[in-house]
């Protein structure tokens, strides 16, 4: 039997949910070298630890008894947020049921009364928050001075959270004889020094090197121009269509941003940032639970200690701050044996740092570029076909009655036509997007002075030489490159490594955009946001390029002495 060194009831429990093999942290903490010892433990997110620390949990409390008997708390599982909390209730509860177990929860944005009569019933397993734990026990409400065993379940995240000195007040009330588990995706030195002072001669587990991704997770660095990260979403989560899908950005301005115009789109989608009361994030939650929603905006903070099923996809929608940020939130996806995938949307400006950090992290991603529309209208057309053929079967009389009428007006190229335009008037519309050819397989960390992307044709664009705008500013008005080129960029949604030569001219400036990107530049500069600051700016194509041999006879007034030297023209860069 796989889990034959686990408490009998257990097993039960474990085969009922279909619990073939142990993962690598179960079975270290089933090792017999770890029984009855102080556990340090360090395992990647989506490792199977719940169930792991639950296991490591049965023989303090239970020894050779198969159910509890009534009793004081004999055990205290603090983690550090309200989800967490009621997700290890959720495990413990399954996995201690053919013992009898009551487990407890208390957290924060529940009914602290309710707790409260729950708690003076009797609980053999309390579950909870650091904040609330302390409310209850300085009511009087609960006591831990008997308990056999506490866990600590992502240390590192509640010590991050500022949560130390709780801890330290609820371990000071327990026996000095209890085990001590203490887990944690990452063991920085606060968490070795919270180990050594209330851990006793503690085994250190590590099941895999806390810096190093998921053997289960695709990751996959997608090269876009600043201007088109949202586009770029859009475009990732109608191609991949995941089950669930987890989107993180920098800010809860960027949460709100996004999620509005995802909704806008059609996406069924929550955002998720500290602006939300706890009602309102029980909601949000419960609508990815029932799937009513398949996509959450969240930012770090906000999703810290969230647990969601069938997610397949995690977005880096903007660069995380450094590599440990990069697995913590990749490892959202990939849990317990399940494949899934981490696309981190990287600008030009920002490739350099992606790459030290992908270095840093141990991540070889494999880089592409974001999914195009024709490449989506595809996957729509093969999942119809899917869907088509898993309907396909006898047909009722009344189906045959409805098809023969159909049949009779259209033709079967009619229909399918048809057919398929129902089918994508169920979808966001996918973007056209700037596509910049990925860098070579060779791996860097750090990127070549010269090595600058290669932009592929946009949606709509053909590659060939540059094309020659004009904007109706230049010398008299202080137009300068440092001014203008911003203003190019933010008005066309290009970057400037697409923009080629600048000449600048007493009343209008004169500058080149590369092929590629001509038609895209155009049409954006065309029609600017209501709200841009330089909307008023006046930008056109020029039918041929321009000649900057002869000055304006009436840009400058006459001079003596011999003619000024005429510096040749620049070359595109």
């Amino acid at each position: 039997m796989p889990f034959s060194s686990a408490h009998p009831g257990l097993q039960r429990a474990l085969t009922e949910r279909g619990y073939a093999a142990p993962t690598p942290v179960q079975a270290a903490v089933l090792d017999p070298e770890a029984r009855d010892r102080d556990l340090l433990v360090s395992a990647q997110t989506g490792s199977g630890k719940t169930v792991a620390f639950g296991l490591a949990l049965a023989q303090p409390l239970l020894g050779e008894a198969e159910r509890f008997s009534s009793g004081p708390v004999r055990a205290l599982v603090i983690a550090p947020t309200r989800e967490l909390a009621l997700q290890v209730r959720r495990e413990l509860e399954w996995l201690y049921a053919p013992t009898g177990a009551r487990v407890i929860a208390c957290v924060g944005g529940m009914d602290p009364r309710r707790e409260a009569m729950l708690l003076r019933e009797g609980a053999h397993i309390v579950v909870g928050t650091p904040g609330r734990l302390r409310d209850h026990v300085d009511r009087g409400n609960v006591s831990f001075g008997e308990v056999s065993a506490v866990v600590l379940d992502e240390a590192d995240e509640m010590l991050d959270l500022g949560f130390r000195e709780d801890i330290e007040a609820l371990l000071d009330l327990t026996p000095a004889t209890r085990r001590t588990l203490l887990f944690s995706a990452t063991l920085p030195p606060a968490i070795q020094s919270l180990a050594k002072r209330y851990q006793v001669n503690a085994l250190r587990l590590a099941t895999a090197d806390e810096r190093t991704p998921h053997v289960d997770i695709d990751y996959q660095a997608m090269l876009i121009p600043p201007r088109e990260r949202e586009l770029a979403v859009v475009n990732v989560l109608r191609f991949m269509d995941a089950g669930g899908a987890l989107v993180f950005c920098a800010t809860r301005d960027g949460v709100t941003h996004l999620a509005a115009n995802l909704n806008e789109r059609g996406f069924a989608v929550v955002a998720l940032s500290g602006e939300l009361s706890q009602a309102e994030r029980t909601r949000a939650l419960q609508s990815l639970r029932d799937g009513r929603a398949r996509v959450c905006i969240a930012t770090d903070v906000a999703a810290r200690g969230l647990d969601l099923p069938d997610l397949g996809l995690v977005v880096h929608a903007d660069l995380p701050q450094n590599a440990q940020v990069l697995l913590h939130r990749s490892g959202r996806t990939g849990r317990a044996g399940k494949k899934g995938t981490a696309i981190v949307l990287v600008t030009v400006p920002a490739r350099g740092h992606a790459t030290r950090m992908f270095a840093t992290a141990g991540v070889r991603p494999r880089w592409t570029t974001p999914p195009t529309a024709e490449q989506i209208r595809a996957g729509d057309g093969a999942r119809l076909t899917a869907e088509i053929a898993a309907l396909a079967g006898e047909a009722s009389d009344d189906e045959k009655a409805a098809a023969a009428a159909l049949a009779g007006e259209r033709t079967a190229l009619e229909l399918a036509t048809v057919l398929i335009r129902w089918h994508r008037a169920r979808l966001p519309a996918p973007e056209e997007l700037s596509i910049i050819a990925p860098p070579s397989a060779k791996t860097k960390t750090r990127p070549e002075r010269n090595d600058r992307p290669t932009f592929a044709p946009r949606g709509g664009g053909e590659a060939g030489p540059p094309v020659w705008f004009r904007i109706d500013v230049g010398r008299l008005r202080n137009a300068d490159p440092r001014w203008l080129i911003p203003v190019i960029c933010t008005r066309g949604g290009i970057t400037k490594a697409e923009i080629g030569a600048i000449r600048v001219l007493p009343r209008e400036t004169h500058f080149e955009i590369i092929g590629a990107a001509a038609e895209h530049f155009e049409r954006t500069s065309a029609r600017p946001p209501k709200d841009h600051p330089d909307r008023t700016v006046r930008m056109a194509r020029i039918g041929r390029a321009p000649v900057f041999d002869e000055p304006e006879a009436s840009d400058r007034p006459a001079r003596r002495g011999p003619p000024p030297r005429r510096l040749p023209p620049r070359r595109p860069r």
